[in-house]
C-alpha cells in the first residue's frame, strides 16, 4: 500500500474531520474510499467503447450494398 500527502486549507480538513467522526472513522480512510471508488470508475474512452460495441450489436441485418448500386452512387453527380 502507498502512502500519500494531500494540502488542503484548513477550514476543509476541519469539514472533513467531522464528516469522519460523523461516520466513525478517519479522513484518511474518507480520502482512501473516495479515491478507491474514482480508481474503479470507468474512463470516458472505456465508456465509449463500450457503447459503440453496444450500439454496433444492436444494429442487425446492416448492409451499405442494399441501398444504393454502385453504379447510381457515381452517377448522382453528373445528372
Amino acid at each position: 500500500m502507498k502512502n500519500i500527502t494531500v494540502s488542503v486549507d484548513d477550514d476543509t480538513y476541519r469539514r472533513a474531520r467531522i464528516k469522519a467522526a460523523e461516520r466513525d472513522t478517519s479522513v484518511s480512510a474518507l480520502v482512501r474510499d473516495f479515491l478507491n471508488g474514482l480508481a474503479r470508475e470507468e474512463s470516458e474512452f472505456e465508456r465509449l467503447k463500450r457503447e459503440e460495441k453496444e450500439l454496433r450489436a444492436s444494429i442487425k441485418g446492416f448492409s451499405a450494398s442494399d441501398r444504393l448500386p454502385r453504379e447510381e452512387l457515381y452517377d448522382r453527380g453528373r445528372k
